[in-house]
């Protein structure tokens, strides 16, 4: 009769908190407030012009850059996990929103407005269900290089973008060839006054922010873009001004998208989801403290409804911000105290000073964009991926020139096609080593390539799969194990009448590679070798038993270590414990000193539910096996028992254990 095992948490797995701020607000301590309104103020400084440079990236009117900040920052201090994280607006997610949006040919800025809230909403959605079904692990398949090299891609797009409002050259929407084409054939109509304002604004970005960075230089080179525009009425000269900014917030509504784009709105927000988790998470993490660890889960439905809650209120696509955290923890803040007033502060810019910003110069919001997107000019990583991998720079170098190309999302998906398929093709490379005993040491095995000192057991050839076993490479395994099978008689005199397979880098197993199991067991049978499997994981051997794998090989053909399968083979064949050199010797006298088998992995109930509670050899422990490449564990460690009811062994013989 099988019995419901009991279901035992996951490691790591605590109660879920669907309001996090119920943890810190109780805890509040006075003395904090002084450092989070300090630093809330000072990342206001910060966010408020970015926003609205953000906003002009996206080829949004400024104004929906400040929409998306009160409310953003309002749902995450209440939902977030991160104590210091600052999520808003951030320069990939715009980047990638202006890109998507030039691809929809919207007819004016009303339509684009209403793409870029349908994505933001898409996008929030998308990550609310993430996180129901606990899918972040997705965001991985965005491997740091993949990131690089988008981002680098997507930073010359907007510099290429921000020019003509330097050099005060119209240049149409287009691909980026295009717009370089329009840029440089448009030199000749270089507007004077426009290159002073953004020269000016350029040299005082840059320029102060290498000689004072604490100074927030974002707020001035607005202040002083503002003040100019004004006093030498610059927009009479011919200087682009970003145009009446309306006060106050929009009423909360759902964009107007006509119902035959909503797919390719789905499309694009995923995108925004996928990009903005990448670069959000790791903020979080960076900044992540052991009183207040980050739950990705939580993380994900915070983001999400940050992104819908921008999206209603006609903003755009939000994510957490590297700069701004660290801002934040330059400045002293310790909560999201900090957040909320970076939220007040922006409020009272959108209901107070709004109108204000018409008279802002399109010239210094190109300079505060290019500014802030410099520094994503990330060749230095390009150069280390170049040095260090070849694979690394392929992926950079292939999501960058596709996104040149082809665009941001047909550069992203590209991107992530081709680090698929480089994982399958890696994974796809199986090495089968030979392993010895490692002479001096306790019951430690290694690999035997360039260490002909090692011994093995006379008749008996130990094998590692050093990848783990899954469709895509189980032939390939199968294929090498027999090679190495085949070609033993070259580098011995010994007949092999077993073989010994260690699979613990294998965790999970699917059917293709139990039936290729079932495949090699049969083909060692027809060469009359027998199969042991050594170090498996009990996931796998839970499967193996449902398959009846177990049943044909034998309980007592599966054990925790090496040294535990060589011991059972020696004595079920009656080999004798004979010295040879090089790969034929077996060292006899580290048995000697062998320790008892610890069980190397906890048995986890969670896999199988309907499962008997397994054996006490089915219940492996992380302490064992430790050493040079393989370390194992003492022979002496009670195998399966058979009882006189069991029948007589192979050899006619009836034991009672190992």
């Amino acid at each position: 009769m099988k019995t419901r095992a009991k279901k035992a948490p996951r490691l790591g797995e605590q109660p879920r908190e669907w309001l996090p701020a119920r943890r810190w607000l109780p805890t509040y301590q006075r003395k904090w407030l002084r450092g989070d309104l300090v630093a809330g103020a000072v990342v206001a400084a910060l966010a408020i012009p970015q926003s609205l440079g953000y906003a002009s990236i996206a080829g949004l009117p400024v104004q929906v850059g400040l929409y998306s900040l009160p409310t953003v920052l309002i749902c995450y201090a209440l939902l977030g996990t991160s104590r210091k994280l600052i999520v808003g607006p951030v320069s990939t997610v715009a980047l990638l929103t202006g890109s998507l949006i030039v691809g929809f040919r919207p007819a004016n800025e009303a339509e684009a407005m209403a793409l870029a809230a349908g994505m933001a909403i898409t996008a929030g959605l998308l990550l609310m269900l993430a996180s129901v079904l606990h899918i972040g692990w997705v965001a991985e398949f965005l491997s740091k290089p993949i990131v690089t090299g988008f981002v680098l891609g997507l930073t010359i797009l907007v510099i290429i973008g921000e020019l003509p409002n330097v050099l005060g050259i119209p240049v149409p929407p287009g691909d980026v060839l295009s717009r370089i084409n329009d840029l440089v054939t448009g030199l000749d109509l270089i507007h004077p006054q426009t290159v002073v304002v953004g020269v000016v604004c350029l040299a005082l970005m840059f320029g102060g922010t290498k000689l004072a960075p604490r100074i927030p230089w974002a707020l001035v080179t607005l202040l002083v873009g503002l003040v100019a525009s004004n006093l030498l009425d610059l927009a009479a000269d011919g200087v682009a001004v970003v145009g009446e900014v309306p006060q106050g917030l929009p009423t909360p509504a759902l964009p107007g998208i006509p119902l035959s784009d909503w797919a390719q709105v789905v499309l694009a927000g995923a995108a925004v989801a996928f990009v903005g988790l990448a670069e959000g998470l790791s903020a979080a993490r960076l900044y992540a403290t052991e009183d207040a660890r980050v739950d990705t889960s939580q993380e994900l439905l915070a983001t999400g409804v940050g992104n819908i809650s921008s999206g209603i209120f006609g903003g755009f696509g939000v994510a957490g911000s590297l700069s701004k955290t660290a801002t934040v923890d330059r400045a002293g803040g310790r909560t999201q105290v900090a957040g909320l007033t970076t939220a007040a502060l922006a409020l009272a810019t959108i209901l107070v000073l709004a109108p204000l910003l018409s008279a802002l110069p399109k010239a210094t919001l190109s300079a505060i964009v290019i500014h802030a997107v410099w520094g994503l000019l990330d060749f230095k990583s390009m150069r280390r991926y170049a040095g260090l991998r070849r694979n690394d720079i392929v992926a950079a170098t292939v999501a960058a020139v596709g996104v040149l190309a082809f665009g941001p999302l047909q550069g992203l998906l590209l991107a992530i096609a081709l680090s698929v398929l480089g994982l399958v093709y890696r994974s796809s490379r199986v090495d089968v080593e030979v392993m010895g005993r490692v002479p001096g040491e306790k019951a430690a095995w290694g690999g035997m390539r360039n260490h002909p000192e090692r011994k093995q057991v006379d008749g008996i050839l130990v094998l590692r799969v050093d990848v783990p076993l899954f469709w895509v490479n189980s032939a390939s395994v199968k294929d090498a194990i027999l090679a190495r099978v085949d070609g033993a008689r070259e580098w011995t005199d010994h007949e092999i009448v077993a073989v010994i397979v260690d699979i613990e880098g294998t965790n999970q197993i699917d059917t293709t590679t139990v039936d290729m199991l079932d495949s090699l067991l049969a083909a060692l049978r027809e060469r009359c070798i027998d199969l042991y499997l050594v170090r498996v994981m009990y996931p796998v051997r839970i499967v193996l038993r449902r398959a009846g794998f177990v049943a044909k090989i034998g309980e007592d053909h599966m054990w925790h270590s090496i040294s535990q399968g060589s011991r059972e083979a020696r004595i079920h064949y009656g080999l004798k414990d004979g010295v040879a050199d090089g790969l034929g010797g077996y060292d006899s006298s580290a048995e000697e000193h062998e320790e008892r088998i610890v069980p190397r992995y906890f048995a986890d109930s969670t896999n199988d539910e309907t499962e008997e509670s397994p054996e006490p050899q089915d219940a492996p422990d992380p302490a064992a096996d430790q050493a040079v490449d393989v370390v194992e564990s003492p022979e002496d460690q009670p195998g399966p028992v058979r009882t006189p009811e069991d029948g007589p062994e192979p050899d006619g013989t009836t034991t009672a254990g190992s």
